[in-house]
């Protein structure tokens, strides 16, 4: 696999920028580990990867929950590492803020995290990998709790251009009970942006794009995107059938209505999912869990 890189403005940062991050054997390292989390502490029950495509590329789509710990996002890591092994290659796509931050920076990266850019996405699918993106982001992540159950993209539409440009099929991926890892009351991002402008200063000296303010471990109450120890809630997870889009390619990424109608297939159909995975969650808790 050849190293991919992008000038920046400080030439020493590199990480999140390369393909050469990724560790099989740093990865496994972790099984023991996410395996423990898994079946001990969020009781994980997972459905859905019979529709994994078999000798073919695609593009992993997903709702992000449960605050900077992302749970769901790291118990279906373990689905995939331990159905599909840790040499199967695959990248997600990870927020540029994340890269600020060295020491974890380096840590998910050895995983197969890259910069959220789309150089990196190309980079990645043209050494033959697929990729993951959450298209929502920060705003998904740290959504209200009364939007738990509810997909949310922020309105972001690069992953859908990226899909067509590259003739890729998307995989849905969803979730549901990592949100309630923690209890989100609202994005107060408005308000603090207007005391940023009066002199409040970012933490980090980082505008954080979210500024939620929610109930969970260790803080009780958090002002601001702080990292969070998830409660050990049940977890539901699913892979969804594939989508495939009637035109692709160039012209087709360029068509913005065609864009548009795509986005809302994708959507609208990861919604029906997670509405049924909801329901099938709520008659399962109290059951006991297994392998």
């Amino acid at each position: 696999m050849s190293e991919f890189t992008i000038e920046t403005a400080n030439q020493n940062i590199k990480l999140g920028w390369t393909l050469e991050q990724r560790d099989p054997e740093f990865i496994q390292s972790l099984m023991p580990i996410l395996e423990w989390l898994y079946y001990n502490y969020f009781h994980v029950q997972t459905s859905g990867w019979h529709h994994i495509p078999e000798n073919q590329q695609f593009l992993i789509v997903g709702s992000h929950n449960g605050g900077l710990a992302a749970p769901d996002m790291f118990m279906m890591m373990y689905d995939w590492f331990r159905r599909l092994g840790t040499e199967k290659p695959v990248y997600g796509l990870m927020h540029g803020i994340v890269w600020q931050a060295p020491a974890i920076a380096k840590i998910l990266a050895k995983t197969g995290a890259v910069f959220a850019h789309p150089k990196m996405a190309y980079a990645a699918l043209s050494s033959g990998s697929s990729v993951l993106v959450y298209p929502g982001g920060a705003q998904d992540v740290f959504r209200p709790h009364h939007l738990r159950n509810q997909i949310y993209f922020a309105g972001r539409k690069g992953f859908i251009k990226l899909a067509l440009r590259k003739k890729l099929p998307i995989v849905p991926m969803i979730s549901c009970g990592a949100h309630d890892t923690l209890y989100i009351m609202t994005d107060a991002y408005q308000l603090a942006s207007q005391l940023h402008e009066w002199g409040m200063p970012w933490l980090f000296g980082l505008d954080p794009t979210v500024f939620p303010i929610y109930l969970g471990l260790p803080w009780g109450l958090a002002l601001g995107p702080l990292p969070n120890i998830p409660l050990p809630v049940p977890m539901h997870t699913r892979v969804c059938p594939a989508i495939v889009f009637e035109r692709y390619g160039r012209e087709a990424a360029c068509d913005r209505n065609y864009v548009d109608q795509c986005y809302e297939l994708v959507r609208s159909q990861m919604q029906q999912e997670l509405d049924a995975l909801t329901r099938v969650a709520k008659t399962r808790i109290h059951l006991p869990f297994g392998r």
